[in-house]
């Protein structure tokens, strides 16, 4: 790995590592203050603002990164900060509605804070946007930044709010005062760098033009991956519980939301890199491989020590009652090995605009995924459900890593033969 591209991947794990540090230091203390159901609520809501995140950004993030001017590039920045103010304004009519959402769900505790979801999908689509806007300035600095504050301030938050005995809100008003706190902590030192975004013209109607093909097709796409990636907590809430889906939830964030966190970080310093080694016209097929084989050692050897304490090592750390949330994670192993692989190289889609064909994929994956969880339901068995879900996810990574090695050895053919 270049020099350049290692510092910059060392400050944002690194950061990921402070990140996740602080949570594992305050979990032990959350979980004593508030219930499983507490944190299933709190699941359920973070999966509705999730997805409709997407949609506020409408993937325009991804393009920030592509074109060489500066301009162009924060005309795509506007355009992406217009469309999220519109579908923030539609999340506040949703309000209206959100007793017969509750009743979807068969959650009505999530009546009670499902008004704070505008200010959240506001929030978290922001700083998605600035996340690559800074990417692009090479401020990575900055992103490593927010990962530890977010973190930080939500956690205290949080804690404060238990001890206060807010709990029936505490959770959900303390991750978005996070987000607000954390947004703030790192726009106002970099109001220099933001300040290209303030222009306002008519560059934004050529950038919709020229990449609308990330709302019509990676957008679906990231949808329909959003979707499956919280299918569990969709479909399976209404069947066994939000009590059943705290335990699973806090799975999910001491697991899965980590690794995303660690795959997001790579994945922006290796699209970065890679953009310009494409645009250069360089190989890339050295760095691809080393990222795929010597990262999957890596973690498998991690993986597999882990498999036999996790049990054990849920209820010391989180409590007494806490264990099945171990066992989860160790259903879960197997979906994360190949994440932590998969997950830094998901530009390759983008970078080569194959955004129509990992749609396609993308589409597969939920059906693959609802029919494993429905398994689970037909069969009463919540770890059937989990357990299957986790084998399926594992197969369709595995093979889109073969699909992005075919790309992959494809574009080094064209280099050979324009040589």
């Amino acid at each position: 790995m270049p020099s350049r591209t290692f510092r910059n991947s060392a400050k944002l794990l690194s950061a990921n590592l402070i990140a996740q540090v602080i949570g594992f230091l305050f979990y032990p203390l959350l979980t004593r203050l508030y219930s499983a159901q507490d944190f299933g609520v709190l699941n359920l809501f973070l999966s509705i603002g999730g997805i409709l995140t997407l949609f506020a950004t409408a993937d325009y993030q991804y393009a920030v990164l592509l074109p060489k001017s500066e301009k162009k590039a924060a005309d795509t920045v506007r355009l992406a900060f217009l469309i999220t103010f519109g579908i923030t304004l539609l999340c506040g009519l949703s309000v209206f509605f959100r007793h017969p959402i509750a009743r979807l769900f068969k959650a009505p505790e999530l009546s009670g804070i499902y008004p704070l979801l505008p200010l959240f999908v506001l929030l978290s689509a922001s700083w998605v946007l600035l996340n690559y806007w800074f990417t692009r300035r090479e401020r990575f600095g900055a992103v490593a930044s927010y990962q530890v504050t977010q973190n930080l301030s939500n956690s205290l938050f949080k804690y404060g709010a238990g001890k206060a005995g807010w709990l029936r809100w505490g959770l959900a008003v303390s991750t978005v005062a996070g987000l607000l706190v954390s947004l703030l902590a790192v726009v106002l030192p970099n109001k220099a760098a933001c300040r290209p975004l303030l222009r306002f013209g008519k560059g934004w109607r050529s950038a919709a033009r020229r990449y609308v093909r990330f709302p019509l097709f990676s957008l679906p796409r990231t949808i329909i991956n959003n979707i499956s990636c919280n299918l569990p907590v969709f479909l399976l809430t209404p069947y066994f519980g939000l009590r059943e889906m705290g335990y699973l939830g806090m799975g999910m964030t001491l697991a899965q939301r980590p690794v995303s966190m660690v795959t997001a970080s790579l994945c922006q310093v290796f699209f970065q890199k890679t953009a310009k080694d494409v645009q250069e016209k360089r190989s890339i097929r050295v760095f691809f491989h080393k990222v795929v084989f010597g990262g999957g050692l890596a973690v498998a050897v991690a993986f597999a020590g882990l498999y036999f304490v996790l049990p054990s090592l849920a209820g010391w750390l989180l409590g007494a009652g806490w264990e099945a949330t171990g066992h989860y994670i160790r259903l879960m192993l197997p979906w994360l090995w190949l994440t932590l692989i998969g997950g830094s190289l998901t530009f390759i889609s983008d970078l080569f605009q194959k955004q129509a064909s990992m749609l396609a994929i993308e589409s597969v994956y939920l059906v693959l995924r609802a029919a494993a969880l429905t398994a689970g339901i037909l069969w009463h068995s919540f770890t059937l459900a989990i357990l299957l879900y986790s084998l399926v996810s594992a197969v369709v990574i595995a093979v889109q890593l073969v699909w992005f090695s075919i790309i992959v050895r494809r574009y080094e053919k064209s280099l050979s033969a324009s040589a």
